[in-house]
């Protein structure tokens, strides 16, 4: 229990794991710069914890989705570079440019608001390549590159590079992206404009994928020691994952033939058996999509989740030999025998990054 009678809900970070991985891909990317992307607090695991710990181990830079999240990165005392993607149209980043934030522009309108509210602002253009979410059209990219050149021989912004994402839909798909990527560069250079930042690789691209035309790569759910891929194989990538969520027995309850576990009784034992309640649930982050099919390790042993998952706890099945206080490895690193965040995503039909990011703020995130 906690000092304040509350159970144990603990994210332990591992701040080398972070360092190594940033090394290992920055290797394997070999580009000049590696950005370090630490939005949604870190992938869950904690931003200014996780920026520093990345920043050590080589990171040149940080990436953030909105300013706000750059803004707390500033207060925190963290002064690398930044970029910050995700921008309302009327806003005032006059605050932003102040902290030396750069801001990912994705509209022309976008370009205009800042050279009014932040003259001087350090910018990036995001370009649409094929993934049909924010950056500028392709039939908006003369016009918006030639007023950016403008803007900048005014002295009303600076553009410091250029950006896109890749979908990971397939290598001709791939391909095809970074094609129209090259043809966004091209124009934007017959604009007159130089950029010094060339991105579009995630760690997915930036481990399989050819990065000698770019500058940096941008690296998400690698830094946090967990695969892009639908394998799930970390160890494969040579990555190690970063948090251990752990919590501990509260209760022990030996049930008879035939009895329910938690709500709809899902589940019914089907001999005599002994359950554990663990004291995490969805409000923390545990995905209810998994009860009846997840397991966590009690006492060095896998336990299987029995019935629906509830808001603050779940039970497993332990046998003997289980008594109240005994910690629980809801998932870390599967070298230690636990599940990893890989399989509580196969377990609940998603993916590893929602695992480790929708971890609520009930749960203390402990860097180590």
């Amino acid at each position: 229990m906690t000092a304040e009678g509350a159970p144990d809900r603990v994210a332990r970070i591992d701040t080398a794991a972070v360092r190594a991985n940033v090394r290992l891909l920055r290797s394997l990317a070999g580009t000049p710069e590696l950005m370090a992307v630490v939005k949604a607090d870190g992938y869950g695991h904690g931003m200014v914890t996780v920026a520093r710990a990345a920043l050590e181990g080589g990171a040149t830079w940080l990436g953030v989705a909105d300013p706000a999240e750059a803004l707390a990165l500033r207060r925190a005392g963290v002064a690398a570079p930044v970029l910050a993607w995700l921008l309302d149209e009327d806003a005032d980043f006059g605050p932003a440019a102040a902290a030396d934030v750069d801001l990912g522009v994705s509209t022309a309108a976008q370009l205009e608001r800042i050279a009014a509210t932040a003259p001087g602002a350090a910018v990036q253009l995001k370009v649409e390549t094929g993934l049909s979410r924010n950056g500028l059209a392709p039939e908006d990219w003369d016009s918006a590159f030639r007023r950016a050149a403008d803007l900048e021989r005014e002295g009303r912004i600076r553009v410091r590079g250029i950006l896109s994402h890749l979908a990971n839909t397939s290598d001709d798909e791939d391909a095809a992206a970074e094609s129209r990527f090259a043809d966004a560069v091209r124009r934007l250079r017959d604009a007159g404009i130089e950029p010094r930042l060339r991105h579009l690789a995630s760690t997915a691209a930036a481990i399989g994928r050819e990065q000698s035309a770019f500058t940096m790569v941008r690296i998400g759910i690698g830094l946090y020691g967990l695969s892009p891929y639908d394998d799930g194989d970390h160890a494969r990538l040579g990555l190690t994952p970063v948090m251990t969520l752990e919590s501990r027995v509260a209760a022990v309850r030996a049930v008879p033939a035939g009895a329910g576990v938690s709500y709809g009784s899902t589940w019914r034992a089907p001999a005599p058996t002994t359950l554990a309640l663990v004291p995490v649930g969805y409000a923390d982050g545990i995905p209810r999509a998994a009860s009846n099919r997840a397991e966590v390790l009690v006492g060095g042993r896998r336990a299987p989740v029995r019935g629906r998952i509830a808001m603050d706890q779940f039970v497993v099945e332990v046998g003997d030999g289980v008594a109240v206080g005994d910690p629980v490895v809801v998932f870390g690193d599967p070298a230690t025998g636990a599940p990893s965040a890989a399989d509580w995503a196969r377990w609940a039909d998603t993916i590893g990054y929602e695992i480790v990011t929708r971890i609520g703020p009930r749960v203390a995130r402990r860097p180590e």
